[in-house]
């Protein structure tokens, strides 16, 4: 078992006959797995009909695949929810208990940790990384040395930071990213508003960031590449993920597509400004949807939509930062668009807007055309992708997942999950049970945004309990603290918080 692993019971008792089945008369499919950056759930027209955001592209995959309404990130923020689709274990079991990784941290992914794409490459796939990463580098120092001495992983000490960026040596090979942890080839970018401001390819930098970046950039202080354009990342990553396609052998293959969109900074390209009502972010998310929509015509274009899983979703809620083309929050109130849509949270929270997220899979095998309200995770990626190969899962690995295939296929009783962990982004810990959630917080707001408008608006009242507890079955949007009514429930649920914590397994 890993360092740190606790097996899950679930993960390893994978539904077999379902993976059998969809492979029967088929090669194994090959996957593509389109991950947005800080889409909200009602962002999309599937899921919120009342959305100012044309996507016309990603209606169609829901209507062509299976819409989830019931699906979570491990967590409401970047770097531990990314860690968790890769491995299949939550992040906080890492050294990373809170916040991201920042600029010059090291790996989080450990050396020996399965991952996805090193499973799926084991097993006869060819795996490409396109897009962010943020998952990590082993950045060194001109004279050898780590650049992450003396640094607190996750913490945002800028300034120290900013001072060793000069002493880095960007000539040298970078160990711990994509391709040392199972993909083939990758192309993309660190973080999009983080130095270094220039592209990776495999484990290195195509060109040396020698500029500093100007203030009217939107991002950290730091260098980059000369000419460097935030405009530029979506159709470098568009146009590389249709390139895998286009070149693909009848070997299977995984494509990971990571996009920075519509995270900030909101740098939506002049053909779709004014594309949709909702202000700049609006036409990010209309940029995002056709980058969608180009990866599914390569698809049809190459004929291989057939036998390909299309996987689409993002890895926490809605920004509400104003740095956001005003935030979340503000766009609600300017625009009458809401990314949380009816749920309450955003980026960061752990209340249900800050981690519940749009899911939509499609592909062979898949029940088309289906809604499924069941309790699913982005963490059960991995166990997943072993049920559907009906082949078993390495000791220790994906020790926090489960097959979602069931699920998937619209299997005649499948129940999906009964518990889940949520984890904010300073630390908090939610516990999901069945219809309940129990917040081990006095408030699912991380960091003190949900303005008192907005509160009004939606009949949130104060309390003075430590902790919230609601019934999301008829209270979805988080109204009603039933914590000082249900004592018994709240103190059975801290207690299988506290146990999962310590490494019992969810049920």
């Amino acid at each position: 078992m890993k360092p740190g692993g606790h097996r899950t019971r679930k993960s390893r008792g994978l539904c077999r006959e379902a993976g059998r089945g969809l492979l029967d008369a088929m090669k194994p499919p090959n996957i593509v797995y389109i991950l947005a950056d800080d889409l909200g759930y009602g962002d999309l027209g599937c899921y919120n009909p009342s959305s100012k955001i044309p996507t016309p592209h990603l209606d169609r995959l829901a209507r062509e695949g299976r819409r989830f309404t019931d699906a979570h990130a491990a967590s409401s923020v970047c770097t531990p929810s990314r860690y968790s689709i890769l491995t299949g274990r939550h992040g906080w079991r890492t050294p990373l208990q809170h916040g991201v990784l920042w600029p010059w941290d090291p790996p989080l992914i450990e050396p020996d940790r399965v991952t996805v794409a090193s499973f799926l490459r084991d097993r006869g796939y060819r795996t490409h990384c396109v897009g962010k990463w943020h998952l990590g580098w082993d950045w060194r120092l001109v004279d050898g040395r780590p650049a992450c001495a003396g640094f607190e992983i996750g913490v945002d000490d800028f300034e120290r930071r900013a001072a060793i960026e000069a002493r880095i040596d960007y000539s040298t090979a970078l160990r711990g990213g994509p391709v040392d942890c199972g993909f083939d080839t990758y192309f993309g970018v660190d973080v999009p508003n983080f130095p270094p401001y220039t592209w990776f390819a495999q484990d290195r930098l195509t060109e040396p960031p020698t500029v500093a970046k100007p203030k009217s950039l939107m991002g950290l202080a730091g260098r980059m590449k000369p000419g460097w354009r935030h405009e530029d990342m979506l159709p470098a990553f568009t146009e590389h993920a249709v390139r895998h396609i286009r070149a693909s052998s009848p070997k299977p293959f995984f494509l990971f597509l990571a996009l920075t969109s519509p995270h900030t900074p909101i740098a939506p390209n002049a053909e779709f400004m004014g594309r949709s009502a909702a202000g700049l972010y609006g036409d990010f998310v209309c940029e995002t949807d056709a980058v969608v929509g180009r990866v599914m015509a390569a698809l049809a274009e190459r004929g291989i939509a057939e036998n390909t899983l299309v996987i689409f979703t993002s890895d926490n809620g809605p920004e509400c930062l104003p740095s956001a083309a005003g935030g979340s929050y503000e766009r609600a109130r300017c625009y009458g668009h809401y990314s949380m849509a009816h749920l309450r949270g955003v980026k960061r929270d752990t209340w249900e807007g800050g981690h519940r997220v749009p899911f939509i899979v499609r592909g062979p095998g898949v029940a088309a055309g289906e809604t499924c309200d069941r309790l699913t995770s982005l963490t059960d990626l991995l166990p997943t992708c072993a049920d559907l190969l009906g082949v078993s899962l390495p000791a220790g690995a994906a020790e926090d997942a489960e097959s979602a295939l069931p699920l998937w296929r619209g299997a005649v009783g499948a129940r999906g999950r009964r518990q889940l962990v949520h984890h904010s982004s300073s630390g908090k810990f939610a516990l999901r049970e069945d219809d309940w959630v129990f917040l081990d917080t006095p408030t699912g707001d991380d960091i003190g945004q949900e303005p008192e408008w907005f509160q009004a608006e939606r009949g949130y009242v104060s309390h003075e309990f430590p902790g919230e507890l609601y019934q999301l079955r008829d209270d979805p949007s988080e109204r009603r603290n039933r914590y000082g009514e249900e004592t018994d429930r709240v103190r059975a649920m801290s207690e299988t918080l506290r146990r999962i914590r310590e490494g019992a397994p969810a049920v």
